[in-house]
């Protein structure tokens, strides 16, 4: 499942994200690259464990807690720290598939990437190149967001970010373990919520259908999750 997650930072707190990370130390962004991703990867990435990576890690990992629907879209088990990418002067990011494990350098947190996403955090107007395209099963899919807005899609899925040809394209990227497995399944509870919230907007919390239905939810969720 493919879904864009709107205004996870607002203009406000995309200024003040950029005002932490654009004071730290920029990198090869290969130093996270695995060895089929090294031979395909151009861009630069914010030093990991530094002091700017880790407030701004903080900082994303807070206003994903307060999206209901990135809730409701990856039913997070586990989330890798969020990094930071940039890509300008033609640089890009080639085919490839992320890591099926990510592990945090220095410590033993490590996770099952099931879910990638890319938080934007520059105006798509103010440079060209730079789409994010997923290939699914509807043929590839590109995706350029405004600044604070989220794409969550399989890790799975064959990826690659276009050449930057003019200005500066900024990201916060991360993994995640979610608690369901399947993306089939975590599809199939996020279209039962969906409906539910329609429902339950439409007729009220107490509605016997919004009752039942949330009862099938949780029962699906309780067959299929790992927590």
């Amino acid at each position: 499942m493919l879904i864009a997650i709107p205004d996870i930072l607002d203009a406000a707190g995309v200024a003040r994200l950029r005002e932490i990370i654009d004071a730290g130390e920029w990198v090869d962004g290969n130093v996270t690259s695995g060895p089929q991703a090294a031979l395909a990867k151009r861009n630069r990435q914010l030093a990991e464990g530094s002091e700017a990576a880790r407030a701004g890690a903080a900082f994303v990992l807070d206003a994903l807690g307060r999206s209901p629907l990135f809730f409701a879209a990856a039913l997070p088990l586990k989330v890798f720290p969020p990094l930071f990418n940039r890509y300008e002067g033609g640089e890009d990011f080639g085919l490839h598939v992320d890591n099926a494990i990510r592990l945090q350098r220095g410590s033993d947190f490590r996770i099952r990437s099931d879910l990638s996403a890319t938080l934007f955090l520059d105006d798509p107007d103010s440079y060209d190149g730079g789409e994010l395209v997923i290939e699914d099963r509807f043929g590839p899919q590109t995706v350029k967001l405004p600044a604070g807005h989220l794409v969550l899609y399989p890790a799975s899925s064959l990826h690659r970010v276009t050449p930057v040809t003019r200005g500066v394209r900024t990201a916060s990227f991360l993994w995640l373990q979610s608690m369901v497995r399947d993306d089939g399944e975590r599809r199939t509870l996020f279209e039962l919520d969906e409906a539910i919230q329609s429902v339950a907007a439409s007729n009220g919390q107490g509605d016997p259908a919004v009752v039942k239905l949330t009862g099938i939810y949780h029962n699906l969720l309780r067959r299929w999750a790992d927590a």
